[in-house]
């Protein structure tokens, strides 16, 4: 009941609290003259936005950049330590490697296949039954989409009766294989769950692809085939250059996933047989070891390699206001 309570204050609460604070603001604005109630009425509004932003991103990254300096109690000043921690240490480095084939795997193969089910379902009859089936897996957890993979991957000795749907219709289909510990066997265990958010993820980069793709005059098109140009020559020389931004807009959000999995990684190994990534690293330091100094130089580190992806998307958009 106490937390039926405080759903139902949340949802009537917020409303009430945001109608108040609009209402003060407009009263207080009444007596200014327009021209300067004008240019603070934005900033009256963007007031409680930047106050949440403060309290709950600039100030815990702050914080995180504070720790970072210190011991694992946070208390004992080390310098650099935690960040030479993170470039000599075995495991680190192992997370560094597999972040990396993370990042290129998984959002080219994201990528690439999200562009080919749209361009391949665009304008078709069951293009709608395609695309639903496409994108079904992002209406599912990523922890229950894991535990669906770990189960399509599960292996058992030669003999036994395969439980893992994979090692299953092999061990039927190719007389003579042996099964395989698809998610022991480092390093294509990471592939493999790679594999397993691929299956998510396509679906929502077939859906901005696609609204891309059905937003390009059909005249142009048509236009390139009276001059003579086949089907692949359309694509390769019109669609996919006007599909550009948005493709690049979607690599960048699929950089950002790369960087801060987590889920899939502890629930189908618990980052063990060389699996270890980034997040998990810091998880493991965070909860496991009771680390706070290593643990917030990674909370650092995805900082910083975040950044450039940020600083990539508003340049991007600066250009296409410029445009505009």
């Amino acid at each position: 009941m106490p937390r039926v309570a405080l759903a139902v204050a949340v949802i009537v609460g917020v409303p009430v609290v945001l109608v108040g604070y609009v209402s003060l603001v407009e009263a207080a604005l009444r007596p200014l003259s327009a021209r300067a109630a004008s240019r603070l009425r934005p900033w009256l509004w963007l007031a409680p936005g930047c106050f949440f932003l403060a309290v709950f991103l600039v100030y815990p990254s702050i914080e995180t950049i504070r720790l970072s300096f210190l011991g694992p109690d946070s208390k004992q000043p080390v310098g650099l330590a935690n960040y030479v921690f993170l470039f000599t240490d075995g495991a680190m480095r192992i997370a560094l490697r597999n972040n990396g084939f993370w990042l290129v795997g998984f959002t080219a193969l994201t990528v690439f296949l999200g562009l080919l089910v749209a361009v391949l379902t665009d304008r078709v009859r069951y293009e709608s039954v395609a695309k639903s089936i496409v994108f079904l897996p992002m209406a599912i957890s990523f922890t229950a989409a894991s535990v669906i993979w770990k189960f399509m991957f599960d292996y058992k000795p030669a003999g036994a009766t395969q439980t893992g749907t994979l090692n299953a219709v092999l061990t039927l289909l190719l007389p003579g294989f042996q099964p395989q510990a698809w998610l022991v066997n480092s390093p294509l265990n990471n592939l493999f769950l790679i594999i397993a958010s691929v299956w998510v993820w396509t679906g929502f980069c077939m859906v901005i692809l696609s609204a891309a793709l059905k937003g390009i005059s059909g005249d142009v098109l048509e236009a390139a085939r009276v001059d003579g140009a086949n089907e692949w020559q359309v694509f390769r020389s019109v669609t996919l250059p006007l599909l550009a931004p948005t493709v690049a807009v979607a690599v960048t959000i699929m950089l950002v996933f790369a960087l801060k999995t987590f889920d899939v990684v502890y629930v189908m190994t618990s980052g063990n047989f060389n699996t270890q990534i980034i997040a998990f690293s810091q998880y493991q330091q965070m909860f496991i070891n009771r680390d706070f100094g290593h643990a917030s130089a990674i909370g650092v580190l995805l900082l910083v390699a975040i950044l450039p992806v940020l600083a990539f998307n508003l340049q991007r958009f600066r250009q296409q206001e410029a445009i505009r």
